[in-house]
């Protein structure tokens, strides 16, 4: 993992105003500390630049990985796995309560390839709503 320097980190942590950019899950009452996440790894030539990283829980950085291209579930087509930095979120998801939907092939398949509506994020979100935490604004 390359080193990412301190005023780097800052300006991805307030640019996501301390939200995953994927589940959009807040940092604050969270135990691990988020994730500098290259949206285009390393290993595939992306650099270490504020265009290619977001911010990302714990959980969607390790299910992300180096994966750029993931299978829509519903037309099984290759598509890339959503980019915080060139795709705006609302354009390819949408809130039901505490699920996210995707909307869009990207949408539908990051959903699944992060797993972004499982059990144990769902509760978080419903603990987020009671705190005033979600949905992220």
């Amino acid at each position: 993992m390359s080193d990412i320097p301190v005023s780097l980190r800052r300006l991805v942590f307030e640019r996501a105003n301390n939200r995953c950019e994927y589940c959009g899950i807040s940092q604050l009452g969270q135990v691990a500390t988020f994730h500098i996440d290259h949206i285009q790894p390393v290993v595939a030539g992306g650099s270490t630049s504020p265009e290619n990283l977001a911010l990302a829980c714990v959980s969607c950085s390790l299910r992300k990985g180096p994966r750029q291209n993931i299978e829509d579930p519903q037309t099984k087509a290759a598509v890339t796995i959503f980019h915080p930095r060139q795709q705006r979120w609302a354009n390819h998801f949408r809130w039901d309560n505490t699920q996210v939907i995707g909307l869009t092939a990207i949408g539908r398949a990051t959903v699944e390839a992060l797993a972004l509506n499982r059990p144990t994020m769902v509760a978080i979100r419903a603990e987020e709503v009671l705190l005033g935490r979600h949905p992220p604004p």
